[in-house]
């Protein structure tokens, strides 16, 4: 049985996050979240939080809104005291209910999302996204022909000249523009990609097209994505049917943020 402690969490809905430690809370305790840096790159983002005594008997602490973490993955760790080594956390009853529903509520910008979860390793850790907009996936619907992708938009709102860009990951930087349909609120919208122009759009070889909405004529693109609800992961749980049309495969799916794009591979 791991030695190392376990912390449960509780998320409510203006995104705090309670820690309960189970065992009691010595003088001096505290939790490093820290900003699980690029490979190859230093640790340059942590927030310390201290220990309190609660009416259960152990340690409890709470990460407010404010500082607003930064998007990426957010190790959790104990401190014993000052200058002890960090310990890692496993994680205990992690309440979650509150971001179940996210994605109905209107968020402002910027978006600032954070969701606990298990690492693959067993650990606790945070998974953060701060945008200054963001395009929420409701639905995909997809036949032998087409795909139709419904959202709604956060923290901006969509004007008569919006249109969904489809860009090229890799190559150019070839981009496929859609027009969506918008929603009297100028915030829902729908847009349906042909799958036989997107995959003479790539070209005789594989491609993988990521999805921006642009509200309006020269404004800043916004990723669409799914990240209002408690999946912090959800690529591997997520997943669409693959559709073959003109010797080519396509399939929408989710990144490892959670972001929308769409794989088009060809027959070897």
């Amino acid at each position: 049985m791991s030695a190392e402690p376990r912390v449960g969490c509780a998320v409510d809905t203006d995104g705090r996050i309670t820690f309960d430690l189970p065992r009691p809370s010595a003088e001096g305790q505290q939790l490093l979240l820290r900003l699980r840096p690029k490979r190859g790159l230093p640790e340059r983002a942590v927030h310390v939080l201290d220990l309190e005594p609660a009416d259960h008997g152990g340690g409890r602490t709470v990460l407010g809104g404010r500082p607003v973490l930064e998007e990426g993955r957010w190790d959790v760790y104990l401190l014993e005291g000052p200058g002890s080594p960090r310990q890692r956390l496993r994680p205990g009853l992690r309440d979650l209910r509150a971001l179940v529903d996210g994605h109905l509520r209107d968020w402002p910008s910027p978006l600032a999302v954070r969701i606990p979860y298990v690492t693959k390793d067993g650990h606790l850790a945070i998974r953060a996204w701060l945008r200054p907009a963001h395009a929420e996936v409701d639905g995909i619907d997809i036949t032998d022909r087409s795909m139709t992708v419904t959202a709604r938009l956060h923290g901006a709102a969509l004007g008569a000249e919006a249109v969904v860009h489809l860009r090229l990951r890799a190559g150019d930087g070839t981009v496929h523009t859609l027009e969506p349909q918008i929603g009297d609120d100028r915030r829902s919208f729908s847009f349906t990609v042909d799958h036989a122009e997107l995959a003479a759009a790539t070209g005789t070889g594989n491609g993988v097209w990521n999805v921006f909405v642009q509200p309006a004529a020269q404004a800043p693109l916004i990723r669409v994505a799914r990240l209002l609800d408690d999946v912090a992961d959800r690529k591997e749980v997520f997943v669409y049917p693959p559709v073959t049309v003109e010797g080519a495969t396509l399939r929408p799916y989710y990144t490892v943020d959670n972001d929308l794009s769409v794989g088009v591979k060809r027959a070897d």
